[in-house]
């Protein structure tokens, strides 16, 4: 595959990005939906010919199967040309249909990245590998974190759910840095310490008491935030930033926000996973942390960004930014 800035990804490299899909949507209350719609209600069809987004490019691609699943419809794709080790489940967000019109769209993504990738040096380890159109490339060791070609079956991850408004915020949050280039402007505030201490206050104020539990999942969060942003949260174009912004005895979570501290949720499942933690434990955990996304959308206005700022000082509506 390609990465952002044109370069080629080995097979046994895949962005961090691609497990967002893998999660379920649903709380365990909302396990008893409707019946399945018809397969003639999905916007994609099996064997149909799709152009899906892959490490910020659209691909050629075919769908294998199409499943309805917690309310939302899920797709397994071939992108063709490619190695089957590639294939996976997307959702219909990283899907576009194969017209004139979206191939013209393709090729202009590839030509921007093509424009960004001359304008920049090649820095730090690289290797060589080859492409499906036969080119070379070079690609940095550290772009991509590395992932387990046979990772966790989705049915042994703890089913999360991420509010609708949440995961709309996840879309728009990779539309903005990885298709329009922006950043989100540090240092936020509140931060991610802040928020936490927030929703501390919360509970305290809506139980009367905080139980030692409570305590130790937001102390855990921010570890865990803190250790995963450098190494599976931010994207190709942050990085820059994050070396920019967090220098000695600075943590990420004094400096970024909500936007990052969602995007922990989607990793979430995979990092229980293989922290090992028991059964009853981990059904108490989940349903705190189902607390804590509602916590989140409830203030989804005061926590998250509406707009984020390019680096030339202009924010996406292009409008001067006053700082």
């Amino acid at each position: 595959m390609v990465n952002s800035n044109g370069d080629e990804v080995t097979e046994d490299s895949t962005t961090a990005t691609t497990h967002e899909t893998d999660i379920d949507m649903a709380d365990s209350k909302d396990e008893d939906v409707d019946s399945p719609p018809s397969p003639e209600s999905s916007r994609f069809q099996e064997g149909e010919k799709v152009l899906a987004f892959h490490s910020q490019q659209l691909y050629e691609a075919k769908v294998l199967k199409a499943v309805y699943q917690i309310r939302e419809w899920r797709y397994f794709v071939h992108y063709l040309g490619w190695n089957k080790n590639w294939d996976e489940w997307v959702g219909i967000d990283r899907l576009m249909k194969h017209t004139e019109e979206n191939v013209q769209k393709q090729q202009e993504l590839k030509k921007r990245q093509d424009t960004d990738k001359n304008g920049k040096a090649v820095r730090g380890s690289q290797m060589k590998t080859k492409g499906p159109t036969g080119g070379r490339g070079r690609k940095r060791k550290s772009d991509t974190p590395q992932k387990d070609k046979d990772g966790p079956p989705p049915e042994k991850l703890v089913n999360i759910q991420i509010p609708p408004q949440l995961k709309k915020q996840l879309i728009d949050d990779c539309e903005f840095v990885n298709h329009l280039g922006k950043l989100v402007k540090l240092p936020r505030s509140p931060n991610v310490s802040e928020i936490l201490e927030k929703y501390h206050f919360y509970r305290l104020k809506k139980d009367g008491v905080i139980s030692d539990s409570v305590g130790e999942i937001l102390s855990g969060l921010q570890c865990y935030f803190n250790k995963a942003l450098p190494a599976m949260l931010l994207y190709k174009n942050e990085r820059e930033q994050f070396q920019e912004s967090i220098k000695e005895d600075i943590s990420p979570s004094s400096v970024y926000g909500a936007e990052h501290l969602l995007r922990l949720f989607v990793k979430l499942p995979e990092i229980l996973f293989y922290a090992n933690i028991e059964d009853e434990t981990l059904t108490e955990l989940k349903q705190k942390l189902q607390d804590f996304l509602r916590f989140l959308q409830k203030n989804q206005s005061a926590f998250f960004l509406s707009t984020y700022h390019s680096v030339d000082g202009f924010d996406v509506a292009g409008k001067k930014d006053d700082n």
